[in-house]
């Protein structure tokens, strides 16, 4: 890393690569790599508030999604428009493009942070930590609901992500280089970590339990969503990094880490049986559509636990 975060973020100036020096890079990922296999497995989907947390959890990116988007009115559906073009950066037949495009949403997000300092979407370091909560997804969601995977494929996915960052079109000044200065980054980026009210308030169901229908009375919905809410305070807080818990409030202790475990050890158990899915269910659309095209079954693909 060339850049410390908090001084590259301060600079709020965009570090897009020229387009001809991107041209020039024979850049994409393939049916071969681990992120193909993985990125885009419905299980990924168990990790959706580490992803949208953690990358919320740093100011500067939580008060460009509010200053910029309507998550405080569409929360899911902003999810839905961020999803499809960054996993079709990964499975695409034309991923540069997808990747331009995802870059080229961000170039007029910018603005300024509590104590006046001004941010920029494109801002290497903040571009970069967006990008790496998507690295930190499947690298965790795998290890923790699929199989176990080996040092040499986390050094693997790690490696194939900086090719995914390439796609952007954007510095990778601040970008790591190596599989452990990458672990001892993300952990420097949790230390971070404050209670921005984007974060504060997408994380309410975790705390307060899912609101109900309003043609419901509230005592039968709390009846009634008693397993939701506490799978939901179970398993989805148990895969929040502990600075993000403790930064949102969400309570935990040593009988939920002991149920969270045990219920990844009962994904892990079963994957096997997962994995013998259809295609089509085992993946989300971007990613079957990827497999279809390449004409490749991935089920039995890289399966064996380390």
């Amino acid at each position: 890393m060339t850049t410390d975060f908090s001084t590259g973020v301060r600079e709020a100036e965009p570090g897009i690569v020229d387009e001809d020096d991107l041209d020039a890079l024979p850049l994409r990922l393939g049916s071969d790599s681990l992120l193909w296999k993985y990125a885009g497995d419905v299980r990924m989907i168990l990790g959706f508030q580490r992803l949208a947390g953690t990358e919320n959890c740093i100011e500067q990116l939580a008060q460009g999604v509010e200053d910029h988007s309507i998550i405080f009115s569409d929360f899911l559906g902003r999810a839905r428009r961020t999803g499809p073009p960054v996993m079709r950066t990964v499975y695409s037949d034309e991923p540069q493009r997808w990747g331009r495009r995802v870059r080229d949403f961000h170039r007029d997000i910018k603005g300024t942070i509590a104590d006046g300092s001004r941010y920029h979407a494109l801002n290497p370091e903040l571009f970069y930590w967006a990008h790496a909560t998507f690295v930190d997804q499947v690298l965790t969601m795998t290890d923790t609901f699929v199989r176990r995977l080996s040092y040499e494929e986390k050094v693997q996915i790690f490696e194939e992500s900086k090719v995914w960052y390439q796609l952007y079109g954007v510095s990778p000044r601040s970008q790591p280089q190596t599989y452990e200065e990458f672990c001892d980054y993300w952990q420097s980026m949790c230390e971070k970590f404050v209670p921005t009210r984007t974060i504060v308030y997408a994380t309410g169901y975790l705390r307060k339990g899912v609101p109900g229908p309003a043609w419901l009375p509230a005592p039968l919905w709390r009846v009634a969503a008693r397993p939701l809410n506490g799978f939901l305070q179970t398993v989805i807080t148990g895969t929040l990094p502990p600075e993000m818990r403790a930064v949102c409030e969400l309570p935990w202790d040593d009988r939920k880490q002991r149920r969270y475990d045990r219920f990844a050890k009962f994904m892990r158990a079963v994957n096997p049986v997962v994995n013998k899915l259809p295609v089509r269910v085992l993946y989300v659309p971007w990613a079957y559509e990827g497999w279809a095209r390449a004409g490749i079954d991935p089920r039995p693909l890289h399966n064996k636990p380390a």
